[in-house]
């Protein structure tokens, strides 16, 4: 019969022995983290700390922003808009102070005028056509002789008239009105005529038996030989004002001798106040010499563009012209 020697109880040592040795093969055995894989890292804010902090730093960064005038500098297209009206009406206003501009703008006005009181003047003599023809018919027939020849008593008066009025308005625009006795007497002839011929046959004692008077009839036909008479009183009244209008020539900024013979075609009395002494010549040869120095006239400029360039009259021109060629000889 065999003895066995009994197991001996482990020690502690053992025991920590085998729990080390333990541990080492489960770390063996336990497969390596991929390296894509990263913990996840708890910073501790949730969301909406997040959120907050972002509103702050975005607060922070307008206030900063806020200061700078920067896009207050900037022309909005409204802006720039009505920046380029006020510069186009402010050019429109100087230009409308230049004396040559001024002077434009009252030939035009007073050519509108002088033609509706033309027009005017004709569509009233017109119109009192129909009463001139009833006094001249006198009860005459329809399409006899008489009645037909009545037609034609107002027109060769109206064209007669016409011929004066039109000459002294033409004469007027040129500065050179006919204030003829003469004349003036013909024209109040003419328009008592057609104011009498169209008045007569609607005065009360000029009526009829039986029809009664009315005082808007007469109205009505007395209106074309009043609105004559006022036509022809009103308009050698206008064109002596326009006439007599300064166009403010002798305010012209710069050189006092430029510009100062837009009155060439008015009378002589203007003219005498606007002559060129030899200095003056002078004085605008040197201007004319420096304008083809600076290239902006040509060397052999002629009167035509010196004119143009100092904006004066073809006499003065022909004056600097020939100082110009004396000089150069």
């Amino acid at each position: 019969m065999s003895i066995t020697n009994p197991t001996p109880e482990p020690t502690p040592e053992d025991i920590s022995r085998g729990l080390a040795e333990l541990e080492r093969h489960l770390s063996q055995q336990t497969p390596a983290i991929p390296p894509t894989v990263r913990p996840i890292e708890v910073s501790g804010e949730t969301k909406r700390v997040q959120r907050l902090r972002a509103e702050v730093t975005e607060a922070h960064l307008l206030a900063d922003l806020q200061d700078d005038d920067a896009p207050l500098l900037l022309d909005t297209p409204k802006v720039r808009k009505r920046r380029k009206a006020a510069r186009e009406a402010s050019r429109l206003h100087e230009l409308a102070q230049d004396p040559a501009m001024r002077a434009w703008q009252a030939a035009r006005m007073q050519r509108l005028l002088v033609a509706a009181g033309m027009v005017s003047l004709t569509l009233a003599l017109a119109w009192s056509t129909a009463g001139v023809q009833t006094f001249a018919a006198d009860g005459a027939a329809s399409w006899s002789p008489s009645w037909v020849f009545a037609w034609l008593v107002e027109p060769f008066m109206s064209l007669a008239l016409l011929v004066v009025v039109g000459a002294r308005a033409y004469l007027g625009t040129r500065g050179q009105p006919i204030e003829s006795p003469t004349l003036i007497r013909i024209e109040w002839l003419f328009l008592a005529l057609t104011l009498g011929m169209n008045a007569w046959p609607y005065l009360p004692w000029s009526l009829p038996n039986g029809e009664a008077f009315s005082f808007s009839r007469l109205v009505l036909h007395i209106l074309g030989p009043i609105v004559a008479v006022a036509i022809v009183t009103a308009l050698p009244i206008i064109l002596a004002a326009f006439t007599h209008l300064d166009h403010g020539a002798g305010e012209r900024s710069g050189n006092p001798l430029t510009g100062l013979e837009y009155r060439a075609n008015t009378p002589s009395n203007y003219r005498a106040e606007h002559t060129y002494s030899s200095a003056d010549i002078d004085a605008l040869a040197d201007r004319v010499r420096q304008m083809i120095a600076a290239g902006q006239l040509p060397a052999d400029v002629g009167a035509a563009s010196i004119r143009k360039a100092l904006r004066c009259g073809m006499d003065t021109a022909r004056a600097v012209r020939d100082a110009l060629a004396e000089q150069a000889t």
